[in-house]
Formats: C-alpha cells, structure tokens, sequence
C-alpha cells in the first residue's frame, strides 16, 4: 500500500538506557554486537527539560557534534564517525523525540530544538566550544544553535538543508519535493505510513539519492543496506517518533518566522550540497550564516552525503573544522 502511495505522491507532485514505557528498548540493536564500534564508542543518555536524549560518544580532541536529518537518526553517521573520533570527541545525537531519545519537546521547530540541544551539551556535557554539523533537517536545528549560542560554536557545517527564512518562504519549500508537502499534512502522513513504515522509508531513501526521481534523475538504488534501514525503521516505528519526524515539516512556517526576524550568526560556516544545487541552497543560507567560508558540492551523492560520498564528505570536514 505504501508503495503506492508513494507512486500517486510522486505523480501529483550519561546514565543507563530509558525507563520510559515507550522507550526502544533495543536503542544498541545495530551495534551491540559491532566490536569495533564497541571499543571507540558507547551509549549516553541524559535528561533534559523532561525529554531523555540519546547520543553516541567516542574519539578524543575537541568536541563535535553531529545532528541528523529526517528519516534518520544518530545512526546516519555511523560509517564515518570512528574516521573523525581520530581527532575530535564525537557526539552524535539523536534529536529530542526522534531516534531513541524519549519524551516530547514542548516543539518541533527549530529553534526550540536547538535550545535542548544546548541544554544537552552546554548544561549537561558542559561544553562550550563545539565544533558543528548538521544535516537536513538536523541542519535547521544546527544553524539555529549557531544563531542562538554563537560564541559556543568554533565552527558549523551546514549539510544539504535550503533554509526557511528571508530568502525561502515555507509555501515555496515545500514545492522542492512532493514529501515536503505530504508531510506537513495534519494526522494523514500517520494514517498512511503506520501500516509499514519500513516500506516507506524504504521506497523513499532511492527518491533523493543520486539519479533519483525527486532530483529529476531516471531513478537510483538506494544507497542504504537492509540493516541500516532496519536500524532507522525500528526507531521511527514508535509513534511519537513518526509523528516528530512529521513535525520537523510541520513546523517550516513558524522556522521561517524564526529565521526572517533573528540576527545572523558570523560563526565560521560551511555549505556541503548534493551535486548539482549548490547555487539554489547557498541564497537561502547567506542571509542568515554571513561568513561562509566554504561551500562545495559533493561529486555523485545525492541527499544523503555521508553514506554516497562518505570519502570526500569526511575529508571536506577535517579541511573545515581544522581552519583550513
């Protein structure tokens, strides 16, 4: 049925695991049995303002902080995270409500995001110079944390996210791809989905990868193996998750609000693209990041950088983060 819908959308456009009763008790089901991950990194929890975020920490150096986008979770990261923990402590969340973070932030857009995200690392981790990405979505709530706290970012990287702003209305974001305005559809995305969310997510991943339909290409495979997306199906099968990844499009109109009235941030900032829409995303990030030092797009990925294009993605981030 998924499947289906799918095809008519397209043509018409630091403690122990969660008590929560709702909490995915299986939070290291994709690494509980991955030795190598075992030995560099581990499972945190921490609370904050009544939600319990979930993050992966490991590596030495300075502090990074990696956000993920939508239908995702900390997990995106994964294949090149033990790469950059040879240099920095990695920190890689999984945003308030979604993945296996558990709880329901008081809202999805994302500026409030960011404030439990600071909360987290400034509050709890007590880190007050951190290095900065975000992809996505996740990249909506990065770009506010360097607006909001931007003496507390050395440096942001900004990774495939147009920005709802000043220079992008939500109504025109929307346009990009038929699922941006699917999703922002009240209680129907659930009542669609909830019959198989892997399938979903499944048939979705292709539509935004590399050659993929969305991006006007003949169609692509999707460059995500079954068990990466069992790990992202398993988290976005609990139905507070599904519903907060539908928020994060929910809420475009009230970050458009956000963004247009709030000053721009002069922290040092990377633009990292799908091949082929650097010059569509950067004058949406201009107005609002006014020291882009960098910006580049990543050769044969699509949306999903860090898994088509994990090489250049991860030598594109040492280049940046190092100042160079």
């Amino acid at each position: 049925m998924v499947a289906a819908v799918v095809i008519l959308l397209c043509a018409l456009g630091c403690t122990a695991a969660p008590s929560s009763s709702e909490a995915a008790e299986a939070f290291d089901a994709a690494t509980r049995n991955d030795e190598a991950f075992n030995r560099q990194f581990t499972h945190e929890f921490a609370d904050v303002d009544g939600v319990r975020l979930h993050y992966v920490k490991g590596g030495t150096g300075e502090p990074l902080v990696l956000l993920h986008g939508w239908p995702q979770s900390w997990y995106e990261w994964r294949d090149i995270m033990p790469d950059l923990a040879r240099k920095y402590t990695v920190y890689a969340l999984d945003l308030p409500g979604l993945g296996d973070s558990t709880g329901s932030p008081t809202g999805y857009d994302k500026a409030t995001l960011a404030r439990y995200v600071h909360r987290l690392v400034a509050d709890e981790l007590e880190l007050d110079a951190i290095r900065l990405v975000g992809h996505d979505l996740g990249a909506g709530v990065g770009l506010r944390y360097a607006i909001q706290y931007p003496d507390e970012v050395v440096r942001y990287a900004h990774l495939d996210y147009p920005v709802p702003g000043p220079a992008l209305s939500a109504a025109a974001y929307q346009t990009f791809s038929w699922h941006m305005a699917f999703h922002t559809q009240a209680t129907i995305p659930e009542m669609l989905v909830d019959d198989d969310v892997r399938e979903y997510l499944a048939s979705f991943y292709p539509l935004v990868a590399h050659g993929g339909v969305s991006f006007g290409g003949p169609g692509a495979r999707s460059p995500f193996s079954p068990e990466q997306v069992d790990e992202f199906a398993r988290t976005y099968r609990r139905p507070s998750v599904l519903t907060g990844g539908f928020e994060l499009y929910r809420t475009l109109d009230q970050d458009e609000r956000d963004n247009t009235a709030a000053r721009p941030t002069t922290v040092p900032t990377m633009l990292m693209t799908a091949e082929g829409t650097l010059s569509a995303t950067r004058p949406t990030l201009e107005p609002l990041a006014t020291t882009i030092v960098r910006a580049v797009e990543v050769p044969g990925s699509g949306h999903w950088l860090p898994e088509e294009n994990p090489d250049f993605v991860t030598g594109e981030l040492f280049r940046f983060l190092e100042g160079s």
